[in-house]
């Protein structure tokens, strides 16, 4: 904020001031020195002029020594009044006794003949000696008085004989009233001085402060941000090199500012659309800048962690210090699932931000989600685990029955045909869970190819439906229905258990676009695993039903349910809600996964519904368009 300058206190002030006082100063010097000169020069020129002739000292000498006393006096009277003296001053004779003999003032002749009292004439009687001196009077104010020995100038010996003395008086107000003129003179001169000299010191300080304001308001407008404006060049001086490199100044600041500007979007623009997290702390380890992406994975606002220690929040505080991450920048693997309503974690590689000197003054942690690649290692471990679980076991089971076979075994009538049974059980299972792996794969690399054409699922669901309906007609053709079963992609091990198949199926054709072979394998694995966990005498409800733009297909058992909290994990590899159960009954856990992987491929969506001891709701929603022309009927051999 630019603070208004007071006049007093500004530039232009006080140079005008000193310029001013400095004018003052020598003036009034010169001044004192010119007026002490004058009045000393005025004071030698008076003294000069207060003096006796040294002829008519001579006159007075022998006029003094004359026997005839009037005579005497007039002729002194005569001469007195004929010496070169101010017309002010009053002369007075006086003889060697002290007597005054005559006086030049015309009005004052009473003390003609009487002893004179001044002691300054005594005095100069007594030693012959001149004597010069100031008075002053009440009355007559200031007053020079020099008293000249006279003496005989025709004695002999060490001195003339001092014979008399000449008293002159003479007022100095005439001289100092000439002093006084002068001095009024210089006063008023000194006056008009000082006026001219205070607007020529205002022009030349606005000189000087002008170029210099307009440097400051080209400053106050660049720390704004304002580069537009130029100072002008009053000229070649100082001022105006000044002038000129504030205007480079300005032209050079404000090519860095926009470059600067610049660098500072692409910067927020880089971070702005990175995939990752970036924080960055000053040195105590503040958060100063964070991006977008870094706030949505902590699900916090930009307001709530500027300002904020990087421990506080990544919720490593208790664990590690800030030296511990300035001394070793190892990369750390957070998990914030708990803290937040979803799975996430996060490795956080950190860096220091330091100076060309080495002073280090903040940290940058980028932050990577690695959720699904952790999940991937996660499910790869499980999956590699399953499969060894998976193939041990049979393995380990016909390994048991093959060593009883040939400790002696196969000879036995009875058990060899038993053993051999559940060895060749172990084998088609075996067999049947690399068949799946290697479907998986497929699905998983791409190269599963999906024959799609347009088929009446009324039909075709039905069809499947009344396969399963077979298996019920008695208990004699089981066995030939389990390897139809196998041929047919149904799984094994349906238990001879009463059941009912319940149709909901719309009337209605309803042409939808599949691949036949792995969408019935899909319906199988659901029927089977109806059937599987069905109780005895239970009802299996298969419904098909149109909406806006999806048929929706399902299939209700009336069996055990699944729980809650395992909803969400019927669909992965290898999963079992009762893994003793479904490895009794020959699954391999991976019909569901096979089912999910289809289902999807063919742009639809399968989901299940359940409560437990309720049982369960398979869906599956495939995408729908009304047709009119359409294939022929199915061949139910």
């Amino acid at each position: 904020m630019n603070k208004k300058i007071r006049f007093f206190q500004s530039i232009h002030f006080k140079i005008a001031l000193v310029f001013i006082l400095l004018l003052l100063v020598t003036v009034e010097i010169i001044g004192a020195y010119f007026v002490r000169s004058l009045e000393s020069q005025n004071i030698e020129t008076f003294k000069t002029s207060i003096n006796i002739d040294p002829y008519l000292q001579e006159k007075l000498a022998s006029d003094l020594m004359s026997a005839n006393t009037e005579a005497a006096n007039s002729s002194m009277k005569t001469t007195i009044s004929q010496a070169d003296v101010a017309n002010t001053a009053t002369v007075i004779v006086v003889d060697a006794k002290g007597t005054v003999r005559a006086n030049s003032n015309v009005n004052n002749q009473n003390d003609v003949g009487q002893k004179s009292s001044s002691s300054n004439v005594k005095s100069v009687l007594y030693n012959g000696q001149l004597f010069e001196g100031y008075e002053y009077g009440a009355s007559t104010g200031s007053q020079y008085t020099k008293v000249i020995p006279i003496k005989n100038p025709n004695a002999t010996g060490d001195g003339n004989a001092v014979v008399g003395a000449v008293a002159i008086t003479a007022s100095m107000e005439s001289v100092y009233a000439n002093i006084n003129k002068i001095v009024k003179i210089f006063l008023i001169a000194s006056l008009v001085a000082g006026l001219l000299g205070t607007l020529i010191s205002i022009v030349i300080s606005r000189a000087i402060t002008r170029p210099i304001d307009e440097m400051k308001k080209q400053a106050i407008r660049m720390a704004r941000g304002d580069y537009s404006g130029q100072v002008r060049i009053y000229g070649q001086d100082e001022l105006g090199q000044l002038a000129v490199a504030v205007n480079n100044l300005s032209v050079r600041v404000e090519e860095a500012q926009e470059a600067s500007e610049a660098e500072r979007r692409r910067l927020d623009s880089v971070l702005a659309h990175m995939t990752d997290g970036v924080i960055a702390t000053d040195r105590r380890g503040n958060v100063i800048i964070i991006n977008e992406t870094a706030l949505d994975f902590l699900n916090t606002r930009n307001e709530d962690v500027i300002g904020v220690s990087i421990l506080k929040l990544l919720t490593i505080d208790k664990d590690y210090t800030l030296r511990d991450l300035l001394e070793n920048q190892k990369e750390l693997l957070l998990d914030f699932s708990e803290q937040l309503d979803h799975e996430l974690i996060l490795r956080v590689d950190f860096s220091l931000i330091q100076r060309e000197t080495g002073f280090i003054s903040g940290l940058v942690a980028v932050l990577h989600d690695v959720t699904e690649q952790q999940k991937n290692e996660r499910e790869r471990r499980e999956f590699v685990s399953n499969v060894s679980h998976e193939l041990r076991t049979p393995l380990t089971s016909m390994r048991s029955y093959i060593e009883a076979l040939t400790d002696g075994a196969w000879q036995d009538p009875e058990i060899a045909p038993q053993f051999l049974k559940v060895t060749q059980e172990e084998t088609d299972r075996m067999i049947r869970m690399i068949n799946d792996l290697l479907s998986l794969s497929r699905m998983d690399s791409g190269t599963s190819k999906i024959e799609l054409e347009y088929v009446n699922l009324n039909e075709f669901f039905n069809y499947i439906l009344d396969r399963f309906d077979m298996m019920l007609k008695t208990d004699n053709e089981h066995a030939s229905a389990d390897n139809n079963t196998h041929k047919s992609g149904l799984l094994p091990g349906a238990e001879k258990k009463h059941y009912t198949i319940r149709r909901e199926i719309t009337k209605r054709d309803l042409w939808v676009e599949i691949d036949q072979d792995k969408f019935m394998q899909v319906i199988d694995n659901i029927m089977n695993n109806a059937i599987k966990y069905s109780p005895d005498g239970g009802v299996i409800t298969a419904r098909l039903l149109e909406t806006h733009n999806h048929v929706i297909l399902s299939v209700s058992d009336q069996g055990l349910g699944i729980p809650r909290k395992d909803i969400n994990k019927v669909f992965d590899r290898f999963y079992r809600v009762d893994k003793a159960r479904s490895r009794q009954q020959g699954g391999t856990g991976l019909g569901l996964a096979i089912s999910k992987e289809v289902v999807e491929a063919l742009g639809g969506r399968i989901w299940v519904d359940s409560q437990e001891n309720k049982g369960s709701t398979f869906y599956i929603s495939l995408p729908y368009a009304t047709i009119t022309d359409a294939g022929g009927d199915w061949d139910e051999a």
